[in-house]
């Protein structure tokens, strides 16, 4: 019903065109050469048009009506919805040039027609013409399909040139048709240039149609889908390649070489391909010869699967030179493939180290798979599949597929291989023969035990499998895929005593040390022979020429106990290395010095007592300061003095008594910085009985100090004689990377290993650091963190690397004085030094280590520093290389009138027994080069050297570092500047002297602040010794005057001459020209402080005081001055300098109003202060009408010198009872008073006087504060108050913030009135108390009349004559004051 409903006749249609209703169809096909004609709707949206042989006029009418009924309807607006018709489908027809005219204006007038089918059409070369006509000028149609429509190369070449010019068509299928390597020639070219079409499907007869068109795609990085298919003489149709943008996967199926060849060629430069399949495609080594090309230079391709495609070893060859240069490939499959062991050592040859300095070629290859029946591994193939997984760091896939070539032992080397392998987490062995026994298996679940970071195994179809053996394998695989608890495997860790110590040899050159050290080494060796006669007869002629160069270190067993000598170089040029050298905190070691009695061995000149004391000093000072700078002291440095030379002295008794007095006094003198043992040992050190004492006391202070020090892991101990094994199974190699070290630890310390993919490698990591730290403070080995170094060989690093620096100047051809040596050349002479100076050791031994690890290592020791970090060949500028300067005489590059000069003293606080060591200033000169060249703002910085001098200059200031002496106590900083004070001191406190603080832990440094009339000139060191001033000396002084001259408090400077000639007169300086806008303000913030203590004290009312300014207020920062070449620009910039001085002329009056507003507080202080004593003295009128003074003091005198009492305790004696003179806001100490003395102190009286004395001491202090004259008079019996009443006022500095808050809360924090009423209470209560205890004392001692107390005391009674209040006063106030009071006498 429905069906004959939908079939009508071609009449209807027509009427439906002629009427110009409104047409709904959306797809229209026309099928000619029909039985019948008729219409068949399908669907509501879509007809079906079949015409007879003998209507075809009807198909050309047809699709005139639809263009015309189109044209009307874009016209009309009752017939809008006619433009619907989307998809024009055409079967069998034969076209004729007036259809494809009808069909031209059809698509001319329809915007809306988008797809275009021809099934089974026929076209002539003109109507073939014409449709490309009608493409070229129609820009809607997004799909064309031919199907089995016979175009031909000729219909294909004209498609082409359609396509160049239309950019609308994204969509081209050509089925069951033979266009032929020339039509796909043509739609190549046409490829090139059209960017708009995204679907290409070819169904050719021939396969070769495929390559034009996808090597166009690929060369151009078209994002077009491609998919050719062909079926050759009549065969199955099969797919030949397909591209597919969305995944940019190409897969090539079949294709011929020369096909092959130009793709590879294409994809070259292509960025659109990640991965290629060409899996089953027959290549040859034609082919990889140009794939070799694209592995070079594409930067896209991710992944390539060549299995099955006969490849042969020269074919593995060129991909393996490319895999050189490819930074971008991260799998690659090549199993089935017909290559032999020759093809898997070039394979892996770019995947493998050959020695520990060179860099694996290629580091992006994440997945290797290869193998198959007719791929022969060999011996050679498998020692280059060793290396690969033995020195490999970045593959984690590997699979060897159905191999038949590996026996079950070379599966064994496999895995044993694996051990040390980090990276591979998944290994395929499906089908390998090899893989079968039970020793396999064991070694496998050996593998797993050590390995955790494999995931998967894979051994489907090995014998091993279907043996049903590999569940245990799974298993194993599964526990090292669960996470273990965390734990801290070193907390549990037993603790032992050390077994190692270190005995190190201090002396000066010629003392005989190396000598020395090897008669002890004599006596510890088991042999017993005439030792001496033969060190005789061969060091007496060669000691006279040759002294021993470097450092040199003898190592030996005594029972279970390891002793290491290590014999310090006594040349003055190695001096800087000995820091290096020291022992860390807690390790076990001590100090052997050795004095030679001669100057030199081959002469009879004694030394002068004084030369033998210089030299003991000097060593002791070393041990000190280093260990001072030790983390934690846990025990002090252990001292042995040794003599030697003693056998050429005629009378030793009489020769050694002095050098025995001095190393008395030297004795006396570091008790408490270093342990001496009480013996001296005097030795003929090349006699082996004559050092057999020595001997001993070395053993027995060796077993003791390893009792003491603290102990260390029993891990230590075990990883010694690890290393020590290593050592001998890797060509007694001197040094260790941390790889290597990781590996010892994962193989043989199970406590340091690994044991589950999922556990915490960072934390792993760290404890291996941490057991590495506890090697180097023992002593063991030598490590670095950042090269990723373990030291094993000390004596060849600090001798035969370190030793190089200080030996430069002798090797080089053209000596220098800047310093300077290029990299090269360093790493040359260091690569020659690596050679041949150890014996014994085979060609192997550096293969782990090269000279840049080297250059590395100084750098991190700061031993030099790189002129330039970002130039590889930078030049290195090394400290021991540098020369004194010229005499000449300094000056300032910086010299005009508008230049400040500043300058900071820093010497050691306790020079007697420490210094700043030799290695000290070389590495301050590599330290603060590299903090300047850290900073962010060092643009234009410069920076220069000298032996005992750094000259910097940087942002506008112009700074001199100057060590003082060779073995220096102290550093001068001296500075230039344009900038003002502030800046210049802010660079010194803020970059220098923290750069020299952190080098000298445990030397305390000083700070001085240095004459500027001295740096002005650079007067020399000598000179300036007396011209500066402490810098905490001269911030306490400001805060002893009143706060109205702090701005001009001066410093006086004393004169300078040298034999009589005058070099520096007497002068002064103003406070403010010596401290910065920062040190004043911290002065300040601490009068403030203490004000803001007072005023609670005192309780006083907050009040708003418009004329003091915010102390908390912060001068504005200065704007960097940037003046344009021009005269407007140099217009503006003067008003801008001018604009700066406003500036500073407005700090200044800010920094003077916030004194002022200092003085304002003190005032205001000061007045009521005055008014809570004048309380006290007056408060109680009653008391016997105040026949005795109310304000007194005790006075002990020691030294005759008169001391204030400052606490009162029972048991005291000797003390004098002193009054003050109590005249109203002029309260003061009595000149010449006689007082009265106190025998003893008992309970009675401190109970009654301590609350008093507390009080009158808080009283005391604030008025020394601000300046108040109660103090007066007092002078040297005030003592420091900053101790003695520490717990009555803080009277810590606070920091600028705190201050600044706590001088604007003056008052703000007053106590309430209830308070404030109950601490009077307390005030008078201790006051009564006080004051009776006072009067009963006086009556005792018959002091109770006006005219005693005036002699012993200076004080008379008077009454005020405006308020009647009673006070006593002395005889000055008497006279000045007589209109102001009246006497009352007694």
């Amino acid at each position: 019903m429905a069906s004959s409903q939908n079939l009508k006749d071609l009449q209807w249609l027509m009427q439906l065109l002629e009427s110009g209703s409104s047409i709904n169809f959306q797809n229209i096909s026309f099928f000619l050469s029909q039985p019948t004609s008729h219409c068949y709707q399908e669907t509501e949206t879509s007809i079906n048009i079949k015409i007879s042989k003998e209507n075809h006029a009807l198909f050309t009418y047809l699709l005139t009506e639809l263009a015309t009924s189109k044209s009307n309807g874009s016209s009309s607006s009752s017939s809008s919805s006619s433009t619907s018709l989307r998809n024009l489908e055409f079967h069998q027809v034969k076209w004729e040039i007036q259809h494809l005219e009808s069909l031209g204006l059809l698509l001319l007038n329809s915007s809306d027609i988008k797809q275009i089918v021809f099934r089974k059409n026929k076209f002539n070369a003109d109507c073939l013409k014409e449709f490309t006509e009608i493409l070229k000028r129609n820009m809607v149609i997004k799909e064309i399909m031919f199907s089995e429509s016979s175009i031909g190369s000729s219909g294909a070449w004209l498609l082409a040139s359609a396509l160049k010019v239309n950019d609308c068509l994204e969509e081209l299928q050509i089925w069951e048709d033979s266009i032929g390597s020339r039509g796909a020639e043509e739609l190549s070219e046409m490829i090139e240039v059209n960017t708009s079409l995204k679907l290409l499907t070819i169904f050719d007869a021939s396969s070769m149609t495929a390559t034009p068109l996808i090597s166009a795609v690929l060369a151009r990085s078209r994002v077009m889908e491609v998919h050719v298919w062909s079926g050759e003489n009549g065969e199955r149709s099969s797919k030949v390649v397909e591209f597919v943008p969305e995944n940019s996967t190409l897969r090539i199926y079949q294709i011929s070489i020369s096909g092959a060849c130009r793709i590879a060629c294409a994809l070259g430069l292509n960025t659109t391909v990640e991965f290629l399949d060409m899996t089953g495609v027959r290549l040859k080594s034609r082919w990889a010869k140009e794939f070799r090309w694209v592995l070079e230079q594409n930067q896209c391709l991710k992944e390539v699967k060549l299995s099955n495609c006969c490849l042969k070893d020269k074919a593995i060859v060129y991909l393996a030179a490319g895999l050189f240069k490819n930074q971008k490939l991260e799998s690659l499959h090549l199993d089935g493939n017909w290559f032999s062991g020759a093809g898997v050592e070039h394979l892996f040859c770019p995947l493998s180290r050959f020695s520990a300095l060179q860099f694996q070629a290629n580091i992006t290859l994440k997945s290797v798979a290869f193998g198959g029946r007719k791929t022969k591994i060999g011996r050679d193939g498998l020692a280059a599949l060793l290396r690969l997984i033995t020195t490999n760091q970045s593959l984690t896939r590997l699979g060897i597929h159905d191999d038949e070539s590996l026996r079950p032992e070379d599966i064994v080397e496999i895995f044993r291989s694996l051990e040390k392998n980090a990276t591979l987490k998944y290994l395929s062995l499906q089908g390998c023969k090899g893989v079968q026994g039970e020793l396999v298996l064991k070694t496998i679940m050996e593998t797993l035990q050590v390995n955790p970071w494999i995931e998967d195994i894979d051994l489907g179809r090995t014998p091993l499998n279907n043996s049903g053996k590999t569940e245990v394998i799974n298993q194993k695989l599964g526990q090292n895929g669960r996470s273990e608890p965390e734990m801290d495997l070193l907390k549990d860790m037993p603790m032992t005593v050390p077994k190692s110590c270190r005995v190190f040899l201090c002396g000066q050159e010629y003392a005989g040390k190396t000598t020395l050290c090897n008669s002890i080494f004599h006596n510890f060796s088991s042999t017993k022979l005439p030792y001496i006669d033969q060190v005789r007869t061969l060091v007496n002629p060669v000691e006279q020429a040759v002294r021993t160069e470097g450092m040199k270190i003898k190592t030996f067993k005594d029972e279970d106990m390891k002793i290491s000598i290590w014999n310090l170089a006594g040349q003055h040029e190695l001096y800087s290395l000995h820091d290096l050298m020291f022992p860390g905190h807690g390790s076990a070691s001590f100090f052997l010095i050795i004095l030679s009695l001669f100057r030199k061995p081959n002469n009879k000149e004694l030394k002068d007592p004084v030369e033998i004391e210089e030299d003991l000093q000097y060593w002791l000072r070393f041990v000190v300061s280093n260990s001072r700078r030790a983390v934690q002291q846990c025990m002090l440095p252990n001292v042995t003095v040794v003599l030697t030379h003693c056998d050429k002295i005629n009378e030793p008794s009489q020769s050694l008594q002095p050098v025995v007095n001095l190393i008395q006094r030297l004795r006396d003198r570091f008790h408490g910085f270093v342990e001496f043992y009480p013996t001296v040992f005097t030795v003929d050190a090349r006699s082996s009985a004559s050092v057999t004492k020595l001997t001993q006391h070395i053993r027995n202070m060796s077993k003791t100090i390893l009792q003491r020090v603290p102990r260390v892991y029993q891990l230590c101990n075990d990883l010694i004689q690890l290393l020590s094994d290593w050592r001998l199974e890797n060509h007694s190699k001197p040094a260790m990377n941390w790889k290597e070290f990781g590996e010892l630890c994962q193989v043989k310390v199970p406590s340091l290993r690994i044991r589950s993919r999922h556990d915490s490698k960072e934390k792993t990591e760290m404890r291996r650091r941490g057991i590495a730290s506890c090697l180097h403070h023992i002593g063991e080995a030598i490590y670095f963190d950042d090269p990723g170094f373990l030291i094993l060989d000390c004596e060849w690093f600090c001798d035969g690397v370190l030793g190089q620096l200080v030996r430069l100047n002798g090797r080089r051809q053209s000596p220098m004085n800047d310093g300077f040596i290029s990299r090269k050349e360093l790493e040359r002479i260091l690569k020659g030094s690596l050679q041949s100076q150890i014996p014994g050791m085979g060609s192997k031994v550096f293969e782990n280590l090269g000279a840049g690890d080297l250059v590395s290592m100084m750098l991190k020791l700061e031993l030099c520093y790189e002129q330039d970090p970002s130039d590889p060949n930078s030049l290195l500028l090394i400290p021991s290389l540098l020369e004194e300067g010229r005499q000449k005489a300094p000056r300032w590059q910086l010299n005009v009138p508008e230049c400040i000069y500043a300058g900071r003293h820093l010497h050691c606080d306790d020079s007697s027994h420490m210094f700043l060591t030799p290695g000290f200033f070389p590495r301050l000169q590599v330290h603060l080069h590299n903090k300047i060249m850290a900073l962010k703002n060092q643009h234009g910085a410069t920076y220069s050297l000298e032996k005992y001098l750094i000259s910097i200059n940087i942002n506008g200031i112009d700074v001199r570092i100057e060590l003082g002496g060779q073995l220096g106590y102290c550093i001068d900083i001296l500075a230039c500047s344009t900038k003002n004070l502030t800046e210049t001191l802010r660079l010194f406190q803020q970059l220098i002297i923290p750069a020299v603080q952190s080098l000298c832990h445990g030397v305390t440094l000083i700070e001085n602040v240095i004459r500027p009339e001295c740096v002005r000139n650079l007067t020399p060191p000598r000179y300036r010794k007396t011209q500066s001033v402490q810098l905490y000396q001269l911030k306490h002084a400001l805060l002893s005057v009143p706060a109205e001259n702090m701005y001009d408090y001066q410093h006086t400077w004393s004169p300078v001459s040298d034999s009589g000639r005058p070099i520096l007169r007497a002068g002064f300086d103003f406070a403010r020209d010596l401290l910065s806008d920062d040190d004043f303000r911290e002065v300040l913030h601490r009068r403030y402080h203490d004000l803001f203590n007072l005023a609670n004290e005192l309780q006083v009312p907050a009040e708003n005081n418009p004329d003091v300014p915010d102390p908390a207020a912060s001068v504005s920062g200065e704007t960097e001055i940037k003046i344009d070449p021009s005269f407007g620009g140099i217009a503006k910039g003067v008003e801008q300098v001018l604009q700066r001085l406003k500036i500073i002329e407005q700090e200044i009056r800010d920094l003077k109003q916030e004194i002022q507003g200092l003085r304002y507080y003190e005032h205001r202080l000061l007045i009521e202060l005055h008014r809570k004593v004048d309380h006290l003295v007056s408060y109680n009128l009653q008391i016997e009408e105040r026949k005795a003074p109310n304000m007194f003091f005790f006075v002990r005198t020691e030294n005759y010198s008169r001391r204030l009492v400052t606490s009162i305790i029972p048991g005291m004696a000797a003390l004098r009872l002193h009054m003050l003179c109590e005249y109203r806001r002029e309260m003061h100490v009595v000149e010449d008073q006689m007082g009265c003395e106190v025998m003893q102190v008992d309970n009675v009286a401190v109970k009654c006087l301590a609350p008093y004395m507390t009080k009158f001491m808080k009283l005391l202090t604030f008025s020394l504060k601000i300046g108040a004259h109660l103090a007066a008079g007092m002078g040297e019996m005030i003592p420091d108050l900053s101790r003695e009443v520490a717990h009555l006022l803080d009277s810590s500095l606070l920091t600028s913030a705190a201050g600044a808050t706590a001088a604007g809360a003056v008052g703000a924090m007053a106590m309430g009135s209830s308070r404030a009423r109950h601490s009077s209470r307390d005030i008078q209560q201790d006051q009564r108390a006080a004051q009776q205890w006072v009067l009963d004392f006086l009556r005792d001692r018959g002091c109770s009349t006006g005219r005693d107390i005036a002699e012993k005391f200076g004080l008379w009674r008077v009454r005020y004559r405006d308020n009647g209040q009673i006070a006593w006063i002395c005889r000055r106030h008497m006279s000045l004051r007589a209109h102001e009071v009246i006497e009352m006498p007694i």
